[in-house]
């Protein structure tokens, strides 16, 4: 079967740019760790704007580049990445702005200010959420030609993503409700014991499709790529669902 390649639109290059610019300001601010020194670990540091610049770069250049494997419109598909990243650029802004000031990002609503930063942050989350909900559902509807091992890839990486983001609503609700009822490390205790899901299943969407790409250059029968990439994605499933282990057993 010939390779199928995601249907690029004339677009998708300025969605790629922002993407780059995301991973440019984290590894930027790699370097500021570097010379800067300080801690990597805890609310302020830092490694947050570190990062956020490089999982969102990545995933706003993965999630522009699966689209295109989806039966949508050019202009729904314009629209939904074009809010997809303003939100990641949002997220990456409040947290860098907020490392700056060197105080905590997350949760932080100790003035007037660094409220606005939090409920932004907040929407923004939303924001994406909602955006990853459509594109899931999108999931279900590919363009024809794209063979049964992309599908697979395309779907349990989509779900994966899907996860990752009700993890982090999850993170974000615990982390308020402690904050009202304690303090701000109250608040990073609480959401802290779900960082390791959040992050197993955050680049599912990355990984699978790029398996079942990397098949379709190879001289197999279809039969074998899904097989490939079935076994792929139980691999990355039990790999979740030892790290779900791993944060009720903590």
């Amino acid at each position: 079967m010939t390779a199928t390649v995601a249907t690029p639109t004339r677009g998708d290059a300025r969605f790629y740019a922002v993407a780059g610019a995301l991973v440019a300001a984290g590894l930027f601010h790699l370097a500021v760790q570097l010379v800067d020194g300080g801690p990597w670990t805890g609310p302020v540091s830092w490694r947050k704007p570190i990062t956020f610049g490089l999982s969102f770069g990545a995933t706003l250049a993965t999630v522009t580049w699966v689209s295109g494997y989806l039966a949508l419109t050019p202009r729904r598909r314009r629209l939904l990445l074009s809010v997809f990243a303003a939100a990641c650029c949002l997220e990456v802004a409040v947290i860098t702005v907020q490392a700056w000031r060197g105080v905590p990002s997350h949760f932080n609503t100790t003035t007037p200010v660094n409220a606005a930063f939090a409920f932004s942050a907040a929407a923004g989350g939303a924001v994406l959420v909602g955006t990853t909900a459509v594109l899931a559902a999108a999931c279900l509807r590919l363009q024809p030609r794209v063979p049964p091992s992309m599908r697979l890839g395309l779907r349990v990486g989509m779900a994966s993503f899907a996860g990752a983001l009700l993890v982090g609503v999850l993170m974000i609700a615990r982390g308020v409700t402690a904050a009202r009822t304690g303090s701000l490390d109250d608040a990073y205790a609480a959401a802290g014991p779900l960082k390791p899901l959040h992050g197993a299943l955050m680049h599912g969407i990355f990984v699978l499709p790029a398996l079942a790409a990397a098949t379709a250059r190879v001289d197999w029968p279809e039969r074998r790529r899904v097989l490939v990439v079935a076994a792929a994605c139980s691999g990355y499933l039990v790999t979740v669902a030892a790290v779900v282990a791993y944060v009720i057993a903590g």
